[in-house]
């Protein structure tokens, strides 16, 4: 099942994706967040909607972010790819390091989420070094703490795409932390929709691409992650509660502009283009905004 949520009417709304429609269903669901702590029970009752539920003509530019609600941060992997880990050496301004052992991991504020077809802010006076990485998203869909990895995908809910545009000057000028350089409002296309999991049915044999102005910038399988869906999941929530409704991202392949020769920077009126095979497309312009 795709769930997603479109502004229909002046208001937001829940909806099953289906060929060429959208399936409203009740003001009930509107939040996604409840549908996915809900687990298989709200599945069920969704499935029991869509007997009934109203069809209007699918129409992408009516597509908003899948959630809207979240328990924290944005929680994000880092460096989960090799080639982009290797892509990166020499180019993190004195903060090198050797490649990890385990999973890095960091997060970034929520109003950072905007919808998949929504303009990514740009403000030029926040930063000079604006970037995009293309990512699979995790929804965990069962809270848990210590979770084994041969229970991990228990605990998920479904899948998303994602773009974690990133600012690479100030990634670099907060002592080596990345929430700052992350973290600017309005800048992470999430989306089209939730696909649940069990439609999915390969996880490693997802590919992700991303295409700024029509040019092929990134491509790459989830099959080249460092740690695999599994291991994340039980390193992140090794004495750390994971909650229904958190997104985790689970990092980019190499191709992202800082590590290009020369850099490529976005700047106002370029297009990024998202896919994930299987999960959906984000399609996004980079808008001048006023952040300051």
């Amino acid at each position: 099942m795709k769930l997603a949520r479109i502004r229909h009417q002046g208001r937001p709304r829940a909806v099953v994706v289906e060929d060429g429609t959208y399936a409203l269903l009740p003001e009930a669901f509107t939040d996604l967040s409840a549908v996915v702590a809900g687990g298989e029970d709200a599945l069920t009752e969704v499935g029991r909607a869509l007997r009934t539920a109203e069809r209007v003509p699918a129409d992408d530019s009516v597509l908003l972010a899948p959630l809207s609600r979240f328990n924290r941060d944005i929680l994000c992997t880092g460096w989960n790819y090799l080639d982009h880990f290797y892509e990166g050496v020499g180019l993190r301004e004195g903060q090198e390091v050797e490649l990890p052992k385990r999973p890095t991991f960091f997060t970034k504020g929520p109003d950072t989420v905007i919808g998949p077809h929504a303009p990514i802010a740009f403000d030029p006076d926040v930063s000079a070094k604006w970037d995009y990485e293309a990512e699979v998203v995790i929804v965990i869909g069962q809270d848990g703490r210590s979770i084994p990895e041969e229970r991990a995908w228990e605990h998920v809910f479904g899948f998303c795409v994602a773009n974690d545009v990133s600012q690479r000057d100030l990634q670099r000028a907060h002592g080596g932390q990345w929430l700052k350089g992350k973290s600017i409002d309005r800048t992470m296309p999430l989306g089209p929709w939730i696909t649940t999991v069990d439609e999915v049915e390969d996880p490693y044999d997802l590919r992700i691409t991303c295409d700024l102005n029509g040019e092929r910038m990134q491509d790459a399988s989830t099959a080249q992650m460092a740690f695999g869906f599994e291991r994340l999941i039980a390193e992140l929530s090794w004495g750390m509660t994971l909650r229904a409704g958190d997104v985790l991202l689970t990092g980019t392949p190499s191709g992202i502009g800082n590590a290009r020769e020369p850099a490529v920077f976005l700047k106002d009126g370029d297009e990024l283009v998202t896919r994930v095979s299987g999960l959906g497309e984000l399609r996004n312009r980079v808008a001048a905004t006023v952040l300051t």
